[in-house]
């Protein structure tokens, strides 16, 4: 039942972030002096209107997004003798860039609201967490043989304190050198341990004295599935430390939230946008899960996947992660529009730039401005975007039903 509230809740929770990046569309386009004709919710027919001023407000029977109906956006519309002045293509170009760019920033002001919410809530996880540096969290036995496939892991058991606790290393104690050798994080350690023939001499720090230890590293034999099925075996040295990890979720309370938000939301961003540079290179990766393959999880989820996964997280009681799905579901929305590439904003506000820079250049020589740009021309281009676009669209859902992304 909680799958299922999951479900609705977050497949809502998408259709209300459509409807909030169409809001900003019409805000900015009634502020600037621009006709609204219609701002919907959903496609197809229509359940309920209602006409307020110039615009129809209403909901259509198909939850699948929402439209704002701006008149003149394209200087091909018909238009009413109340329009033709009002004609979103003859707005000076920074009223039409700011009606543009309204729809990704509402996607952006909500995901950060969310954030500070969440923040405060539940902590924010840790996007940057850096290098882990080389301090003890514990000390536990060593395996003599590992097993690993895929992001399953199987250990032998073993028992006693593991090279690292026989050498004496105390939970809380920073290793500062390695055979002599300084130690600035806890990778600084891994390859001297692994390729050591003997004993490794370590210096560490504990309550601020400097102590002079030797330990043992043991042999662990290491097997390994790969994708295709075949098996890879090494051998490693290992000696038993479980280092102390930078924390994963940052917690904060009263106005701290802001710049911890303000930073979060920067990494996002960044890690949004390289998400949104990758997606051409998961394709094959979408094909494989398709066709039987294992799905990987950095793999993109449509909107059924994403609400399969809101649906799962709520079953588990993860309401963090079903805000952290939505939140980052709306920065890769407001990037996404914002791709210079018809029929998205982002492909009418290149318009609007070439315009602009075509006519300075223009006025420059002395030259009157020129028209408006004829988008009958990009069609071309439009309907390879759209095509492309629907494609991935059709793989990343059968995906999601044939092969399903699964974190847990």
């Amino acid at each position: 039942m909680s799958f299922a509230i999951g479900v609705t809740l977050f497949a809502l929770a998408l259709l209300l972030s459509v409807a909030w990046h169409e809001c900003g569309h019409m805000w900015a386009a009634q502020a600037t002096g621009m006709k609204v004709r219609r701002y919907f919710v959903g496609f197809g027919p229509t359940i309920w209107s209602t006409r307020r001023g110039e615009t129809e407000y209403g909901i259509k029977a198909l939850p699948l997004g929402g439209f704002c109906d701006i008149a003149g956006m394209t200087p091909h519309e018909e238009l009413a003798w109340d329009e033709r002045e009002r004609a979103m293509y003859k707005q000076k170009a920074w009223k039409r860039l700011v009606v543009l760019f309204a729809g990704p920033a509402q996607n952006f002001l909500l995901g950060f609201v969310l954030i500070i919410i969440v923040g405060l809530t539940f902590g924010l996880p840790n996007l940057n967490p850096g290098p882990t540096p080389a301090t003890v969290g514990k000390t536990q036995c060593v395996s003599s043989t590992i097993t690993i496939a895929g992001s399953d892991q199987t250990n032998s058991p073993c028992s006693g304190s593991g090279p690292a606790g026989a050498a004496g290393l105390l939970p809380g104690d920073d290793i500062v050198a390695i055979n002599g050798q300084p130690v600035d994080q806890a990778s600084d350690l891994t390859p001297v341990i692994r390729e050591s023939t003997g004993p490794v001499a370590l210096t560490v720090e504990r309550d601020g004295q400097r102590l002079d230890l030797s330990m043992t590293p043991e042999p662990v034999t290491v097997t390994a599935t790969k994708a295709d099925g075949t098996t890879e075996t090494q051998t490693y040295n290992m000696v038993g430390i479980a280092y102390d990890l930078p924390p994963g979720i940052i917690h904060y309370s009263g106005f701290a939230i802001i710049p911890g938000a303000i930073g979060f939301t920067g990494d996002l961003a960044v890690e949004t946008w390289n998400a949104l540079l990758s997606l051409p290179s998961k394709v094959g990766a979408l094909w494989t899960a398709v066709t039987g393959g294992e799905r990987a999880l950095d793999t993109p989820v449509s909107v059924y996947g994403a609400s399969v996964l809101g649906g799962q997280a709520v079953e588990r009681g993860l309401w963090d992660l079903f805000w952290m799905l939505l939140i980052s579901i709306n920065f890769f929305l407001g990037l996404f529009n914002l791709i210079p590439l018809l029929p998205l904003d982002g492909g009418h506000m290149a318009i609007v730039g070439y315009e602009k820079a075509r006519d300075t250049v223009r006025r420059w020589f002395g030259r009157a401005p020129g028209g408006a740009v004829d988008y009958y021309k990009l069609l071309p281009i439009t309907y390879a975007a759209v095509v492309v676009m629907a494609g991935f669209m059709v793989l990343t859902l059968t995906a999601d039903i044939v092969n399903p992304i699964n974190p847990w």
